[in-house]
């Protein structure tokens, strides 16, 4: 998939659009299981970076505005 690094890095909002939806929504599977694994691993040990809740968070935002839009 072209958004491997979705998890560590911001992505665009360009290349987002190009997606199909049937992407995006595999996409945004596989990000909100990431979110889970984190949230999950925190309770249970120190996380090394903390910020990568917030770029989970906003990476699942932008997919979903992507999908909204598009209906």
């Amino acid at each position: 998939m072209a958004l491997k690094d979705a998890e560590h890095k911001r992505l665009d909002s360009g290349k987002l659009r190009e997606l199909t939806d049937r992407e995006l929504e595999d996409e945004l599977a596989r990000l909100k299981e990431a979110r889970f694994r984190l949230k999950f691993r925190s309770a249970t040990e120190a996380i090394d970076n903390p910020s990568q809740f917030r770029m989970l968070r906003r990476n699942i935002a932008r997919i979903e505005t992507v999908l909204r839009e598009r209906k």
